[in-house]
């Protein structure tokens, strides 16, 4: 699945990518998301492959809800909400669907990622250095569950959403939730992990994912938006996991440092910008509790 709401030539690489895997065994689906210039949806369309479909809403439905969508049109056992800027290298589908084979009863799988920029080319920002050192150690595929997952990615979400693979089954139990429309992705991915999914991780590097300026995530960060949405979700985890005895991802929840930390380094930039709004809500953010 992809959704689409972006630039051209963005997107052109990304369903390229699809195209260039070495297992043709696959299925594209397209969902624009009523962006202004129809060009790539002719552009797709054009294509003219039988693997790739095209669909453009009648509404602009935003984030959240195009992923709930993507979820109802998902006719497979396992599926990724690939974004419309992501680069899959050439085997990203073969080696997915050895991971599948190799754990048939895995939620999600997060296969090996690197980061490249705006041009397309690699790089390691801090957002990603730090990601690094919150992941699980180790080599190879891993899989893992329960209370150490759920602690793991409330110190840092180490993930990569727009590379993750999903059992369909999952995603339609939980549905994304239309109130957190940054931080939705952490969120299902607690909601399964509560539920007794299991991730595996793997190391082999077949997915490239786009970090640039103009992210929803990046956007969001100055104004504090992003930030009140994660107070929700730590709060509300803190809450059912205590309730459920996981005592440590509770404390995870509640302390969330990574998190606070984030929102302090965006303080400069509401500053620069005399955003007192947003100076207040990262400012909140960073020294009250859940």
């Amino acid at each position: 699945m992809m959704p689409f709401y972006g630039r051209f030539d963005h997107f052109q690489a990304a369903v390229e990518s699809v195209l260039a895997q070495s297992d043709p065994d696959w299925h594209l689906t397209i969902v624009d998301d009523v962006y202004p210039d129809l060009a790539p949806g002719r552009w797709a369309v054009g294509l003219g492959d039988p693997r790739i479909t095209y669909i453009r809403n009648e509404v602009n439905l935003r984030p959240s809800k195009n992923y709930r969508k993507c979820v109802s049109l998902m006719s497979g056992e396992f599926s990724v909400i690939m974004g419309c800027d992501d680069v899959m290298l050439p085997d990203y589908v073969r080696r997915v669907r050895e991971l599948i084979a190799a754990f048939p009863h895995a939620s999600i799988i997060q296969p090996g990622v690197s980061v490249i920029d705006e041009n397309g080319t690699p790089s390691r920002p801090l957002a990603d250095r730090i990601k690094a050192l919150y992941r699980f150690s180790g080599t190879g595929a891993r899989e893992y569950r329960g209370e150490q997952l759920a602690t793991s990615l409330l110190r840092g979400n180490w993930t990569y959403f727009p590379s993750l693979v999903w059992r369909v089954e999952a995603l339609r139990k939980h549905e994304f939730r239309l109130d957190l429309d940054v931080v939705q992705d952490l969120a299902m991915l607690l909601e399964i992990t509560k539920d007794g999914g299991s991730l595996v991780l793997d190391d082999e590097i077949c997915f490239a994912y786009r970090r640039h300026s103009q992210s929803v995530s990046a956007v969001t960060g100055p104004d504090g938006s992003k930030f009140r949405q994660e107070r929700t979700l730590f709060g509300e985890a803190r809450r059912d996991l205590r309730a459920m005895g996981w005592n440590r991802a509770a404390r995870a929840a509640a302390n969330h440092w990574t998190s606070r930390a984030n929102a302090l380094s965006e303080l400069p930039a509401a500053l620069r910008t005399r955003n007192t709004a947003g100076r207040r809500a990262l400012l909140e953010h960073v020294f009250a509790r859940v």
